[in-house]
């Protein structure tokens, strides 16, 4: 869970990044001065991470290789389409991820994954197809060059689109649950409880450890 939280974390993160380089540009007109800050933020933010003493991950020195690759061709076209292709680029590196069959299955609770595992492995080509499809609308609004519109989408559809599915999935996957377990038989269900309850309480002694 950890893990897919960071992951969360970082995507909210580098949407923050995008909004925060579009404000600045909506706001003073000037690409070379808002795109000289983001390169320096990211710069910053990789500086901050290595003072104290952690070593960046993979996703983060990827992040700040697009804001200086997308920054420089910002600077030479002097187009601020550049830096709005970097969301595009970082959803579909995360889709590719998603593609792995059943990577969804290891943050799902003890109790999903013994009743409902083959809907995980569906969910998670349907979050990879949302990372391709929010990497392809982003490209398309960003080509367009409308700054206030990149702005709109930016700031609402990627957490909307985001916490919706998550909902969907929850209640989908809750409602074919409940289905199943009511259709076992008593001994299924019993059976059920037991591998449940024992999984649970290996995961809660291993996290106290």
């Amino acid at each position: 869970m950890k893990s897919l939280l960071h992951s969360a974390k970082f995507l909210a993160l580098d949407m923050a990044s995008t909004i925060f380089f579009v404000v600045l540009f909506e706001l003073t007109g000037n690409v070379v001065l808002s795109v000289a800050i983001g390169m320096v933020l990211g710069i910053v933010q990789i500086g901050w991470v290595l003072a104290r003493r952690r070593r960046p991950d993979a996703m983060q020195w990827l992040s700040l290789f697009l804001v200086l690759a997308t920054g420089a061709a910002t600077f030479i076209t002097k187009d601020p389409r550049f830096i709005l292709f970097k969301p595009t680029i970082i959803y579909c590196i995360v889709g590719v991820v998603m593609l792995k069959r059943g990577w969804m299955n290891r943050y799902l609770p003890q109790r999903a994954m013994l009743i409902v595992p083959d809907i995980g492995v569906v969910f998670g080509f349907i979050w990879a197809g949302l990372m391709f499809f929010s990497g392809a609308l982003n490209l398309a609004i960003a080509l367009r060059g409308d700054m206030a519109l990149s702005l709109k989408f930016l700031a609402i559809f990627p957490l909307a689109s985001k916490l919706t599915l998550f909902a969907i999935q929850y209640a989908i996957m809750r409602f074919i649950g409940r289905r199943r377990y009511l259709a076992m038989t008593p001994q299924a269900q019993a059976a059920f409880e037991a591998g449940a309850d024992g999984a649970e309480t290996v995961q809660h002694a291993g996290a106290a450890a």
